[in-house]
């Protein structure tokens, strides 16, 4: 049985990698980050270990000992612990952070990939064994937009890729052509959140894309069921993600609400 390791940060991201990798037969052994993975997790998983945000060192053991040369990293750490103690408390971190030019999710992660390679680990893409949920092009809700929700996703989708190309955010909301809200550090439900508040519930649009360079290897776009239920307390009128490239879990479910709701969603 092939072993393959797993990096598990928040919500159901690594629920479902961890499904489906058991599923084609293989050993799994999870690092759990204290903080954000959920203990349930142990259920799915051959073997848990958790550990600190600040231990790498410790994470790079665990698989030694595991005899594990691939892994995988799946769900968010959150992006408010960069600022936090355990942050600044923690020399392995401090060394990494001192190492780059900048703070950015892309910066920081690149090193720690490089960290792990250094140490003879494999980082795998993380949608191995989940590309089934990564949504072709199409409308992928009953209804599709209409033409006010068609102008604002050809508005919208310019302005995401720039973002995401500055490494900003990825997600935008818009209003008949004007910008209502661009997503930075507080992550794509605070965004849509903030967007129902500022257009009062008025039915913005929301677009979500990849980066131009994304490194899929940690960091891919996601959304799913309460990203719905989110849309659904601001008041929006339709989502569009970038087909082949957004991880929708959850899917079924969130367009039963979406439809029931009156929410467009599309693959663009």
């Amino acid at each position: 049985m092939e072993k393959i390791g797993l990096i598990a940060g928040n919500r159901k991201f690594p629920f479902l990698l961890a499904g489906e990798a058991k599923k084609k037969n293989y050993y799994l052994a999870a690092v759990a980050i204290k903080g954000d993975a959920s203990p349930r997790l142990k259920n799915f998983v051959d073997k848990i270990y958790w550990v600190g945000l600040g231990e790498l060192n410790r994470m790079i053991e665990i698989f030694r000992a595991e005899g594990i040369t691939k892994i995988i990293m799946a769900g968010q750490v959150s992006p408010k612990r960069l600022f936090s103690k355990e942050v600044k408390n923690s020399p392995e971190l401090q060394c990494l952070l001192g190492e780059i030019t900048d703070r950015r999710a892309d910066s920081i992660f690149r090193a720690i990939a490089r960290r792990l390679e250094e140490a003879g680990l494999q980082l795998l893409d993380s949608t191995t064994f989940i590309e089934e949920y990564l949504p072709a092009k199409g409308v992928l809700t009953s209804a599709g937009p209409d033409a006010a929700a068609g102008a604002d996703i050809k508005f919208g989708l310019d302005l995401a890729r720039a973002i995401a190309g500055l490494d900003i955010g990825q997600t935008v909301a818009v209003k008949d052509k004007a910008i209502v809200a661009v997503e930075a550090l507080e992550g794509t439900d605070n965004l849509i959140r903030r967007a129902g508040l500022l257009s009062r519930g008025s039915g913005v649009t929301v677009v979500k894309v990849s980066k131009p360079k994304q490194d899929a290897r940690f960091d891919i776009p996601v959304v799913g069921l309460n990203t719905v239920r989110n849309l659904v307390k601001a008041g929006a009128k339709c989502l569009a993600i970038e087909a082949g490239k957004t991880l929708f879990i959850d899917r079924a479910q969130a367009v039963r609400l979406a439809d029931k709701k009156g929410i467009c969603i599309i693959a663009v």
